[in-house]
């Protein structure tokens, strides 16, 4: 295992230490990891079909408690716009990639119970993969939370509590309990292993694309745990060699660095917020690098992105910043109308999960918009909150 390393000052510490956030600052950790060499398409052949199957690139390997999430179809959606169907994980979202890390790391150290909060679908993935593990888990959960995910956790055997008040008061109620001795805080938030499981949503996009990223990847933001996998994963595959700088690169090069020069290069982010709850949206259009005072929100149906004040706001500006993107909001009636129109399509998706395709489908312009451009995440199932009234 390697160490946690603060962003912010430097702060380390060992991962066996249960210490679920910085001492110094109190802020998330990252994680001191440097993928092995050695990933390449023609070696992929005949590993397992799930996430683990990018084994040079992920800090743990030969898990015990995977359900085999990961490998979930890219199809078309229009002539520029594909979707990624994560909402046909084992627990019907994408939580599922950074969940089956955390309890992968917490059966390892062997803490006398697992701590979660979670809007829900992080809270149903992290109580099943620990029903898997034979951990106890307590997940908090805010009062309003959808039926249909909270009677998820509990079929999985997972201690639910529902906290009065909005999602960072759940926050709160679950870090208390995570500073109590014995603890594992499986935060899909605070703890830097679930962004390194997010992180293969864009390795299967580069194996499926064979050996290309997309020009652009539409990411719900919330907490930006997908996003900020997402830009993890496009540094790593620089880093590696397999995609190229932007802008993409045309002359001609050597034998010995040819495969460069046929790399895609790094996709643009486009964060997506419902624009009821958009503190990080707020935040870039008055080109801050950290949220503004007094945020505001209102109820939304995006209620898995509905998150006032991410802890990770600074990363996630700077990555969208970095990619040359920018945000985009949704109003609640583009939510409800892009919900029915997927159904229309045959894709029965929550309704957090289709606020990319809301922002997207009349169009991006600014010239990303051709064939196969564009990649949005179905990230939950439509059963977990039905439909939108």
């Amino acid at each position: 295992m390697t160490t946690y390393r603060c962003p912010r000052d430097g702060t380390r510490s060992a991962v066996s230490a249960l210490t679920w956030c910085c001492p110094v600052c109190h802020g998330p950790w990252d994680l001191d990891f440097t993928p092995a060499p050695g990933l390449a398409l023609n070696a992929l052949s005949g590993r397992a079909n799930s996430l683990w199957r990018y084994e040079e690139i992920l800090p743990l390997s030969a898990p015990s408690v995977s359900l085999g999430e990961g490998r979930t179809p890219l199809v078309p959606l229009t002539d520029t716009v594909s979707a990624k169907l994560d909402h046909l994980m084992p627990t019907l979202s994408f939580k599922d990639r950074g969940a089956v890390m955390l309890v992968e790391l917490a059966r390892r150290l062997n803490p006398e119970r697992v701590v979660a909060d979670s809007s829900g679908n992080a809270g149903t993935s992290i109580a099943a993969y620990c029903a898997r593990a034979g951990l106890p888990c307590t997940v908090y959960v805010p009062e309003g939370t959808s039926p249909k995910k909270t009677e998820q956790i509990r079929a999985h055997g997972a201690r639910l509590v529902a906290v009065p008040g909005d999602r960072e008061a759940t926050a709160l109620a679950a870090r208390a309990a995570a500073d109590e001795p014995g603890a594992f805080y499986a935060s899909h938030v605070f703890n830097p292993y679930f962004l390194h499981g997010t992180k293969t949503y864009v390795y299967e996009l580069w194996e499926d694309l064979g050996g290309r990223l997309p020009d652009t990847l539409a990411v719900p933001v919330g907490n930006g745990t997908l996003l900020l996998g997402a830009a993890l994963a496009s540094a790593e595959l620089h880093a590696l060699g397999l995609i190229a700088s932007r802008p993409r690169l045309i002359a001609v090069q050597a034998e010995a660095v040819a495969p460069l020069a046929a790399a895609s290069s790094r996709p643009r982010l486009i964060a997506v917020q419902a624009e009821a709850v958009a503190p990080l949206a707020a935040a870039f259009h008055a080109g801050a690098d950290d949220l503004l005072p007094g945020a505001a929100a209102a109820p939304t149906l995006a209620e898995g992105i509905a998150i006032p004040r991410p802890p990770r706001a600074r990363q996630i500006l700077a990555a969208v910043r970095g990619s040359g993107g920018t945000f985009l909001t949704v109003t609640e009636d583009e939510i409800r109308d892009a919900q029915k129109d997927l159904a229309a399509r045959g894709f029965y998706v929550e309704t957090t999960g289709v606020a990319c395709w809301a922002a997207v489908r009349d169009g991006l312009g600014q010239g990303v918009d051709r064939p196969g451009s564009v990649v949005v995440p179905l990230c939950g199932a439509g059963l977990k909150t039905g439909m939108a009234g």
